[in-house]
C-alpha cells in the first residue's frame, strides 16, 4: 500500500505522500513537528487538532484541509483516517485501508497519557510503521508525576536561592506539559516568546491550556517563575549572564547522564514525548501486526529484537528525526 520514494513515503491509489520530506503535490501529516511537516507542499491534509499550529508554523495561507480523529476519508476506494498518537497536541496515526487490507503509519508516539494530548490509540492492522526514537532496553522511563516532583523540588531549590529556574523545552509539545505540569502544582510560570505563541495557537485549537505570561527579561516578577524556552533560543541569551540561573532540560535523552554533564545542565528531567521500549513493545503488540517497518532511531536493535520474536521487521530509511524539534 505505501512505497518510499525520494520525496518520501508514497501511496499509489491515494496518490499522495505521508510526512514528505521534499515537495508534493498532496501531503498527508501526521503532526506538525519540524521532521513531519514541511513548507512547499502543494496542499495538506491533517488532523483537526494540529491546524492552528501548522498554520503558524508553515504560513497562514498553505492549502488546508483537516479531518477529526476518527472520521473516513475515501480517495479511489481507499479508506484513510486519522487516529490519536499521544505524542504531542494534535499528533496522530494514519489508518489506511484498501480491500481488507489495512496499514497504520504512527508518525511519533507514546503509549503513557501526559493530560494535555489525545491519548494514544491501538490500532490492529496488517503493517505497522514505527518510530524507535528510543528503540532500546536501557530507555525505561520514569512516570510523569515523578519527573515533576523532582521539578517542583529543583524550583523551589533554585527560589530560595534568587537563582532563575529555566527549563529547555522544545516549543510544540513539551514546553506545554512542562507548563501545564508546574501550573497544576501552583508554580508560576513564563513563555519565551516562540513558546508563548505555540502555546496561544494550541489553545486556539481547544486545548485546555491555561493563559500564560511572555517573559521579559527586564520585568523579572516579584515572585520568581520557571522560564520555558526552546534549547535554541536560550545560546547565547544576553540577560541570562546578567541573571543567576540554573539550566535544566527536559527530555527522554536525559536518561543518559553523561549526555546531561556535557551539554552544561545542572538538572535534566526525563520526560519524554516518545515511546520508551516498553511503549514501543505494547504499541506493536497492540497492532497484532504481520509485518512492520521501522524508521528512525535505533531501529536496527528495535528490528532484530523483533525478528527474534518471529516478527517479519525491516528497517526503512528515512529523514525523520534529522530536524525533529526533540532533537535539539
Amino acid at each position: 500500500m505505501l512505497s518510499l520514494r525520494s520525496e518520501g513515503l508514497y501511496c499509489e491509489q491515494g496518490d499522495f505522500y505521508i510526512d514528505p520530506w521534499k515537495p508534493v503535490a498532496r501531503a498527508v501529516v501526521t503532526h506538525a513537528h519540524a521532521d513531519h511537516a514541511r513548507r512547499g507542499m502543494g496542499s495538506y491534509l491533517a488532523p483537526f487538532f494540529s491546524k492552528n499550529v501548522l498554520k503558524l508554523r508553515l504560513g497562514k495561507h498553505i492549502r488546508l484541509d483537516t479531518l477529526p480523529f476518527g472520521q473516513k476519508h475515501y480517495i479511489r476506494g481507499l479508506s484513510l483516517s486519522f487516529h490519536p498518537a499521544g505524542h504531542i497536541p494534535g499528533s496522530a496515526q494514519i489508518r489506511l485501508e484498501y480491500r481488507g487490507e489495512v496499514w497504520v503509519v504512527s508518525g511519533d508516539y507514546k503509549t503513557t497519557p501526559d493530560g494535555l494530548s489525545h491519548p494514544f490509540e491501538p490500532l490492529t492492522c496488517h503493517t505497522f510503521i514505527t518510530e524507535s526514537t528510543f528503540g532500546m532496553p536501557l530507555f525505561q522511563f520514569p512516570d510523569q508525576e515523578t519527573v515533576f516532583s523532582e521539578m517542583e523540588a529543583w524550583y523551589r531549590r533554585c527560589s530560595g536561592a534568587g537563582e532563575l529556574p529555566v527549563v529547555l523545552a522544545y516549543s510544540l509539545g513539551k514546553a506545554q506539559r512542562v507548563m501545564l505540569g508546574l501550573h497544576q502544582r501552583g508554580i508560576p510560570v513564563a513563555l519565551h516568546s516562540s513558546v508563548w505563541e505555540t502555546h496561544e495557537a494550541l489553545r486556539k485549537n481547544g486545548f485546555g491550556l491555561p493563559p500564560a505570561p511572555k517573559w521579559y527579561a527586564r520585568n523579572v516578577p516579584e515572585r520568581m517563575p520557571v522560564l520555558i524556552a526552546p534549547p535554541g533560543a536560550i545560546r547565547g541569551a544576553g540577560f541570562l549572564r546578567k541573571q543567576p540561573h540554573q539550566l535544566a532540560a527536559a527530555s527522554g535523552w536525559m536518561h543518559l547522564k553523561g549526555l546531561r554533564r556535557r551539554a552544561g545542565y545542572e538538572m535534566g528531567f526525563v520526560l519524554s514525548d516518545h515511546a520508551d521500549w516498553n511503549g514501543l513493545l505494547y504499541a506493536i503488540q497492540e497492532t497484532k501486526a504481520e509485518q512492520v517497518w521501522i524508521t528512525h532511531g535505533y531501529s536496527d536493535v528495535l528490528s532484530r529484537f523483533l525478528r527474534e520474536q518471529g516478527i517479519q521487521a525491516q528497517t526503512l530509511e528515512t529523514h525523520f528525526g534529522q530536524t525533529d524539534d526533540d532533537s535539539e
